[in-house]
């Protein structure tokens, strides 16, 4: 089991980025369609994701998602088919979706672990996961306020730079309309100066 977890890692990492951030993965589309000074507000067309949702701590669950959705584009799926790995993984606060009609029941708490599949792929057309926990999914066009940080990816470095990207968007004509979102585009083993880590949450223009 750990060395089929260290050739999963092993491959990302050859196939994603290296140690002193080279990296040349696919990202999702979007365009900057503002700044708010180190502030960029991104568009994001329709992106189709790979996603898991871990009842763990923030960097218990980070682990444990990475592993089932690294294992999904690796071959763990219905045809055994292999998927390029993109950037960024994505970590973010999960609950439980509410469908119609609406029931009230506990919440379960944790976070949700995304990878975001090539273009091409859509949620047709993408092979099915072999583990349950794991589903395909297609994300709506969204924006975002996105600020970039280097250095540690530890919850205290995303909670802060969370805060951060709060702060900068205040008064600013763009409003809040979720919670944050870590982006991670190298793994942990990349020199702390050169990863390339953002904090993502979702803006509406202010009325």
């Amino acid at each position: 089991m750990f060395s089929q977890a260290l050739v999963i890692l092993s491959s990302i990492a050859l196939g994603a980025c290296s140690v002193v951030g080279v990296r040349g993965s696919e990202e999702p589309p979007h365009r900057v369609i503002a700044r708010l000074g180190e502030v960029e507000i991104r568009e994001y067309a329709p992106r189709v994701v790979a996603e898991t949702q871990v009842e763990a701590d923030e960097n218990a669950a980070r682990s444990e998602g990475f592993r089932r959705l690294a294992g999904y584009i690796f071959g763990a799926n219905r045809g055994e088919r292999r998927i390029a790995m993109t950037a960024p993984v994505a970590q973010e606060p999960s609950r439980i979706a509410m469908t119609a009609p609406v029931a009230q029941d506990a919440v379960a708490e944790g976070f949700r672990i995304r990878f975001f599949l090539p273009v091409g792929l859509t949620a047709d057309t993408a092979p099915e996961p072999n583990d349950p926990r794991v589903r395909v999914t297609t994300l709506p066009a969204e924006t975002f306020a996105v600020l970039r940080f280097t250095g540690s990816t530890d919850p205290a470095a995303v909670a802060r730079n969370a805060s951060s990207l709060r702060a900068m968007l205040a008064g600013s004509r763009w409003v809040a309309a979720g919670e944050a979102t870590a982006w991670f585009y190298d793994p942990p083993w990349t020199l702390p100066p050169l990863r390339r880590n953002e904090v993502a949450i979702r803006v509406t223009p202010a009325a």
